[in-house]
């Protein structure tokens, strides 16, 4: 049987110039980057050259570029990072409701150690309105943390405004990009964002990497101890070969942003007209205009997300309810309720993201499989029956 991806939101497969890059770069380049021997020297100039090409993906300086384990440690590293650093009595952060776990849990913590969270609404549109982050802002407030693109609804979130009301508060801002970097264009400088998180497995690289951009001047405080690596902001041996595949990632990513773009969005376009116009009962989560190209989060009235996901997978297509760092739970999507969706209709919601490897006969297969998987579990289900 042949099995088509579509669940690039979760991750991505590794690409292979990435690989080979990476392999080149395992065998050849192993001297550690703080030694100034040849090898150290070697393995240095490595890792600034994936430094500058990670930095070009979201148009800020080497310099103030951190490389890190992830997206989740470059979410930490921002918001423990200012909050730890204030010396203030009184310690404020304000994020919104549908954000990644990696802020969420983050932000949870933080309250734990005193400071106070607000967590700001989003409407049924899934785009936070920029008034209300500002009337949500207070003289204690130290950062505002909103996302740059939805995970599960690849909705695109107004950070440009969000950091002109940061600005005026003279309030830090972070943003999560990592749904984001290498799938729309990213411009830290013209956003006016002051931390900004990416991740290496969203955009054809290994797991394990990632890189947090702290604009130049973020006071900030370290959340691991040890040795002097990436300017005092992150300690521990740089892990090279990872550098270097997360560098030759963004440099493809943004080599082929536009075109990538172009054909995403048609073949999600043409993924989402098809199954409205062939399945009744079924319409798209959050605003179909300000989005990523690549995904869509279609709800499926009367039956069970997870139900269909498992029927899918048995015809070779992987999709997904939401979250993969929430796949297990039970739960309905925080997202989905939070932007007031039903738990109901939360919960018979798929997630379908859009990658390199896809074609219109793939999308076209993915059509037919969700209409014929739909129309058995209908017919299986309670709900269905109990309407007719």
């Amino acid at each position: 049987m042949e099995r088509y991806y579509f669940d690039h939101n979760a991750t991505t497969p590794v690409s292979p110039e990435v690989i080979q890059t990476m392999l080149g770069c395992l065998a050849e380049v192993y001297g550690n980057a703080s030694s100034i021997h040849h090898f150290g020297q070697m393995a240095k100039q490595r890792l600034e050259m994936s430094r500058r090409h990670t930095a070009a993906l979201v148009n800020c300086r080497p310099q103030e570029l951190v490389f890190t384990s992830g997206g989740t440690e470059a979410d930490n590293l921002a918001l423990f990072g200012v909050l730890r650093h204030s010396k203030r009595p009184q310690r404020h952060l304000v994020t919104t409701a549908i954000e990644h776990p990696a802020v969420l849990n983050a932000c949870a913590q933080l309250e734990r150690e005193g400071v106070e969270v607000t967590y700001v609404r989003v409407g049924p549109s899934g785009v936070v309105d920029p008034n209300d982050i500002r009337h949500a802002i207070r003289p204690s407030t130290l950062l505002v943390s909103v996302m740059h693109a939805n995970n599960e609804l690849g909705t695109v979130q107004p950070v440009a405004d969000i950091a002109r009301i940061s600005r005026e508060a003279a309030v830090y801002l972070h943003s999560d990009g990592v749904q984001a970097a290498g799938k729309i264009p990213v411009d830290v400088h013209s956003m006016g964002v002051d931390l900004y998180s990416m991740s290496g497995h969203k955009i054809y690289a290994p797991k394990g990497l990632g890189a947090l951009y702290v604009r130049k001047g973020t006071r900030m405080s370290p959340i691991l101890f040890g040795g002097h690596h990436e300017r005092e902001r992150r300690p521990g041996t740089e892990n090279v070969p990872g550098a270097v595949a997360l560098g030759c990632a963004a440099e493809a990513a943004l080599n082929n942003l536009s075109t990538q773009a172009a054909s995403l969005t048609e073949l999600r376009d043409r993924l989402e007209n098809g199954i409205l116009a062939r399945i009744s009962d079924t319409a798209i989560n959050g605003s179909r205009e300000s989005r990523t190209p690549n995904t869509t989060n279609i709800y499926f009235d009367g039956i069970d997300g997870e139900a269909l996901v498992i029927a899918l997978d048995l015809r070779g297509f992987a999709v997904s309810t939401g979250a993969a760092c929430s796949s297990g739970a039970v739960e309905p999507s925080h997202v989905l309720t939070a932007i007031g969706v039903s738990p109901e209709r939360a919960r018979a919601s798929i997630r379908f993201s859009l990658g390199r490897s896809n074609t219109r006969e793939q999308v076209d297969a993915l059509i037919l499989a969700v209409d014929d998987a739909v129309g058995h579990l209908r017919k299986l289900s309670p709900v269905v029956h109990a309407h007719a």
